[in-house]
């Protein structure tokens, strides 16, 4: 088995002759199905536009292996978005096989893609998922009928609880052992002609022919709407909605805090301050001589001090309340809804409220962020919210080291910071849709069903996430690490901080020392503001540096990230617009902070 990849799209992987694709509309549990049937842990959410690329794995079907794409959620293979052509070309490149999984408790909607599918005559097998949730709302589907309206095997699943992949299996082996070749499917006309709806002449209007298959196999009874059901109408008006989102919200802030600083208070700082940094400053002060490489590696910025003080006992416990917390807001289906509430509001600042769900995923990290707007359906969105995450939304390593710089002062500075973050996105929102023509489309955004996450798939979610944030983040930042140690052994910080003395220390007033931040920020968010941690502040040096931290240059995979999804001119005016920005801003506050304290 191989380990997956995520890409925009590889001409290679398109040729292959011998690839299974996963379809299917957002948000009905694709990335499910390719981790339980392949072994990779693809991250899964319960809102559209998680898989926004590809990924690809190996899938064993009887003596022979396939390759299995998960392709991204569409809705028609007419696409009005990136993603949604991504999943168009695929099919167009063919394939051995389909699973198209259909979410049972929105069939109607599901089927008008599967009957655009029928048309490129590949051999398909149909998961019929989240039977649960539809026998939840008492809807019954009569299988027997499905099938014979879409001329395919028809098999009914629970993906997270892996009901019904023993079946799913033995179908897609005997529809793979009876199948054309590649080639012969392909040449078939765009009427398959062999199931119900096509001999009644049905493809013309798949909207129309969809709706009348699902009133024919769907049957509802009149069973009460659970409470789940009912939260979650209520969670998309503005009364209860907006209290509910409120409570939410603070929910989230208390598990994220509340929990990050007694993991790091109870746990790793002890283990930090009296056992690991210890143990390493007696190892190496027991054979190197004192002088630089000693410094280097146990002085005061030594990569076995600060790295263990920076990543494990600052950082890290931050990260993973954040995850715990994010997580289950994605798997409950919390999201859409507070996509749709807001929705109004946001379209004011230049976006709809779908966009909602990238702004949210910017506090985890802003590259999978940035690329998961990919599923905006206009330019214009997709630059205005890139801007909103590069500006005014942290991301969790930075948040976390914020919430150690400014929780040391007074409880009220964190609340400000935050206060603060929301007036600057609103202005950098305005400012960019005002700027960016084009165009922000109406909010068309599928409401999943609200779900108590299941836990097995939870936790494997949760230890994928905290495995991809180790392995992603760990290098850049014992890079920003060392590089701090060579800056402060070497005199260069001396040197650097006299030069940038006039904006440092007198426009932002900030102690000399504190030219680190800005060095170190560059290669990772979070490294803007650590550096600060080791500084006598005052409580306005804190809210500054905080301040510049928060809206200073994206690290350098951001930029990246920015330079590949759009043009190097809009990656550049960024980053120039972030560190003039935030040095202007940042100075305006200690000079009218000094003015009033």
């Amino acid at each position: 088995m191989r380990a997956c990849h995520d890409v925009r799209e590889d001409a290679a992987v398109l040729a292959k002759p011998d690839k299974i694709l996963l379809m299917g509309n957002p948000n009905v549990g694709k990335s499910v199905f390719f981790t339980q049937l392949t072994g990779i842990h693809a991250i899964s959410s319960n809102y559209a536009g998680t898989t926004v690329s590809f990924t690809e794995g190996r899938l064993a079907v009887g003596a022979k292996t396939h390759t299995l794409i998960d392709v991204p959620g569409t809705y028609s293979l007419k696409p009005a978005s990136e993603a949604e052509a991504v999943a168009a070309r695929f099919m167009e490149s063919g394939a051995t096989a389909v699973i198209c999984v259909l979410d049972a408790s929105n069939l109607e909607r599901n089927l008008r893609l599967a009957l655009e599918m029928r048309a490129y005559g590949i051999p398909t097998v149909y998961a019929l998922n989240m039977t649960d949730v539809a026998e939840r709302r008492g809807i019954t589907i009569d299988r027997d009928l499905l099938e014979r309206e879409l001329g395919a095997p028809v098999v009914r699943t629970v993906a997270v609880r892996r009901q019904g992949f023993d079946e799913l299996a033995a179908r897609l082996r005997a529809l793979l052992e009876t199948a054309d070749r590649r080639t012969e499917a392909a040449s078939k006309p765009a009427v398959c002609g062999d199931c119900d709806s096509c001999r009644r002449g049905g493809n013309g209007d798949t909207w129309e022919t969809a709706r009348g298959i699902a009133r024919r196999a769907v049957k509802k009874n009149t069973a009460t709407p659970g409470f789940l059901d009912r939260l979650g109408d209520a969670m998309m008006r503005p009364m209860p909605g907006i209290p509910i989102a409120i409570l939410v919200m603070a929910m989230t802030i208390g598990v994220v805090v509340g929990g990050g600083e007694a993991l790091r208070e109870l746990a790793l700082l002890p283990l930090v301050n009296y056992i690991i940094v210890p143990f390493f400053r007696g190892l190496f002060s027991s054979f190197v001589p004192e002088g630089a490489l000693l410094n280097i590696l146990v002085g005061e910025f030594g990569i076995f001090v600060i790295s263990f003080e920076w990543i494990l006992a600052l950082i890290f416990p931050f990260v993973l309340f954040f995850y715990v917390a994010f997580t289950f807001l994605e798997d409950s289906g919390f999201l859409p809804r507070l996509s749709v509430l807001f929705d109004g509001i946001l379209r004011r600042l230049g976006m709809q409220g779908g966009s909602l769900i990238h702004l949210v995923m910017g506090y985890g990290c802003a590259v999978p962020a940035i690329i998961g707007s990919r599923t905006a359906t206009s330019r214009k969105e997709r630059i205005v919210v890139t801007a909103a995450i590069c500006f005014a939304i942290p991301c969790i390593s930075q948040t976390g080291a914020l919430i150690s710089l400014l929780s040391a002062f007074a409880w009220w500075m964190l609340p400000a910071m935050l206060l603060f973050a929301l007036v600057l996105f609103a202005a950098v929102s305005l400012v960019a849709g005002k700027v960016v023509k084009g165009r922000v489309d109406p909010l068309l955004l599928e409401v999943p069903n609200l779900l108590m996450p299941e836990p097995r798939a939870y936790g494997r979610k949760l230890a994928t996430r905290m495995k991809h944030f180790l392995k992603e983040a760990e290098v850049p930042m014992l890079i920003a690490i060392l590089v701090a140690a060579l800056f402060a052994e070497s005199g260069l910080l001396t040197a650097l901080a006299g030069f940038a003395q006039p904006v440092v220390g007198r426009w932002l007033g900030l102690p000399p020392d504190a030219v680190m931040a800005l060095i170190l920020g560059i290669v990772r968010r979070e490294m803007s503001v650590a550096p600060l941690l080791a500084l006598d502040l005052t409580a306005l040096q804190a809210f500054v540096g905080g301040a510049v931290s928060l809206m200073y240059l994206p690290c350098l995979s951001v930029f990246a990230i920015l330079a590949k999804e759009f043009k190097a001119r809009i990656a550049i005016t960024i980053a120039v617009s972030t560190i003039i920005l935030a040095l202007f801003v940042g100075g305006l506050i200690n000079q009218i902070g000094r003015l009033v304290f």
